[in-house]
């Protein structure tokens, strides 16, 4: 998809449709008056027909035959007084699902007047939540019947700062395109996604965006000490993978972010097998592995002042004949040992050895996102990702960044009963503290392999993918977390484009 500016005025916007926001206030402002006057009330009459009443996403459809636009689409963007930039993603983001399922190639975008003095912001959440909208499910069917028509949206400059909306434009399209880069990823069936074929992705796409990348093999992951990895590797015939991937964005500076992804490309739950009943669903337990290269992935492309590195540790977890067995005890990269109580919570064994290495590197905060644990989503559904961290200073610094993201994100604790409940009486430490507090003493087992250098845990189990579609998303994986992985980045690197352009609410 394309996304570009015109300089016209919306009652001279040519298009197959033009797209404006109305409120739930009532009254009709900006781009929404001049429209509603110039198509003599039209507006006006489905408002008050109660076919839309302005809440987010909400749509009506007014046909306009004798104007350049052809047909408007009005959609709801909530109360004006509380309007928030990320909003602009889901009004694109619905606007281009609704339009594009009706045929319609190229659409027009009007911006609500308290996008004024905010344009970056809001014209990277338009370009981003259209591309997002976009996305193909369809790639495996002969006969798409839900593919988008739309090829092209152009967003309407007239009355705004032009340099603001192509900076944001330009914004909004590297992270929309990342993050449908890591949904196509995890979408990917798992005979087509293999960890060597993640590999190969990530390398390409490390060579296209200017990023240094390597790529261990199963004798370097031995060579590393990477016993606990290696672990869950064994019982698959499909060899593992450790993908580093590098932008040295501040050559002069000693801080290094490293972000962690759990790779897990499908997960039967080992010799611990898992119930088949959604089992195919299990090709997104990479989902945090794929945040994590897209991730680095936006950042080679907005090249912000800041050194970051990337680690995906990627294998199968499977129950062969060489499989980790249950009571197996398996030892780290930075010499714990683990015994492993259930092969179903392998996603920590592979990230221990991650984390180890990006201590190794000389990591100076780090951040691993993982859909780890089904407790998670027990705990917060599909509403947020669960964090948990060892630096109360760095997560309130990380929640203030990912908020205007889009992403939510909710702080849990981390009490030294949940590291007590890792303990083993055998080895160092098991991988499992049973059903209680299940996401938290996960995150207590991961704690052990940071030392002190500060840290987050994400667990996005419950927001890495949709089980039903929404009016501005796809069903299927959503992206979570790289939205809010490059808005962190961003705000390290001294340039928080989101959070200092109004992404927070307007006049807040």
């Amino acid at each position: 998809m394309q996304v570009r500016i015109a300089h016209d005025a919306p009652t001279a916007a040519r298009a197959g449709a033009l797209v404006v926001p109305v409120f739930s206030d009532g009254e009709l402002t900006g781009a929404a008056k001049a429209v509603d006057e110039a198509l003599g009330g039209a507006i006006a009459d489905v408002i008050a027909s109660g076919e839309i009443k302005g809440k987010l996403a909400e749509l009506a459809l007014v046909h306009a035959k004798d104007h350049s636009f052809h047909r408007v689409l009005v959609v709801g963007l909530g109360e004006s007084g509380k309007l928030e930039a990320k909003s602009l993603a889901r009004y694109a983001g619905a606007a281009v699902r609704y339009l594009g399922r009706r045929n319609i190639g190229e659409i027009a975008v009007a911006l609500p007047p308290q996008a004024k003095g905010h344009e970056l912001a809001f014209a990277s959440f338009v370009a981003e939540g259209a591309i997002a909208g976009a996305f193909d499910t369809t790639m495996y069917q002969a006969k798409p019947d839900k593919k988008t028509a739309v090829d092209t949206v152009v967003v309407l400059s007239d009355g705004f700062d032009v340099k603001g909306i192509e900076a944001g434009v330009n914004r909004g399209t590297i992270l929309g395109e990342s993050v449908n880069f890591a949904r196509r990823l995890a979408l990917t069936p798992a005979n087509d996604m293999t960890p060597t074929i993640l590999a190969d992705e990530a390398s390409k796409a490390a060579r296209t965006f200017g990023l240094d990348v390597d790529v261990f093999d199963e004798a370097r992951i031995r060579d590393e000490k990477m016993g606990s990895f290696l672990s869950v590797a064994q019982g698959s015939v499909q060899p593992p993978k450790f993908i580093v991937m590098r932008y040295n964005g501040d050559p002069g500076s000693k801080e290094l972010l490293a972000l962690v992804g759990k790779g897990i490309t499908f997960d039967t739950g080992g010799i611990s097998l898992k119930p088949p009943d959604r089992m195919e669903e299990m090709k997104y337990d990479m989902s945090g592995g794929a945040g994590v290269i897209a991730a680095m992935c936006a950042i080679g492309r907005l090249r912000p002042k800041m050194n970051v590195v990337g680690l995906v540790p990627a294998t199968e977890n499977m129950p062969g004949g060489k499989a980790t067995k249950p009571g197996d005890i398996v030892k780290a990269m930075n010499g714990t040992t683990i015994e492993v109580i259930n092969t179903d919570a392998e996603g920590r064994l592979i990230l221990a050895d991650a984390l180890c290495y990006a201590n190794k590197l000389g990591a100076t905060k780090i951040v691993d996102a993982a859909t780890l644990t089904g407790a998670c989503v027990i705990a917060l559904g599909h509403a947020a990702s669960a964090v948990v961290t060892n630096d109360d200073a760095f997560v309130k610094s990380f929640l203030a960044t990912a908020e205007p993201s889009g992403e939510r994100y909710w702080h849990m604790p981390l009490y030294e009963d949940y590291t007590s409940a890792m303990k083993s009486d055998i080895a160092d430490l098991k991988n499992t503290g049973g059903r209680a507090a299940g996401t938290l003493t996960a995150g207590a087992f991961l704690k052990t392999f940071v030392g002190e250098t500060p840290w987050l845990h994400l667990d996005i189990a419950g927001t890495a993918y949709l089980d039903n579609e929404s009016a501005w998303q796809a069903k299927g994986p959503t992206g979570t977390p790289v939205r809010a992985m490059v808005a962190l980045v961003e705000a390290l690197a001294g340039s928080p484009v989101i959070h200092a352009n109004g992404a927070a609410k307007v006049g807040a």
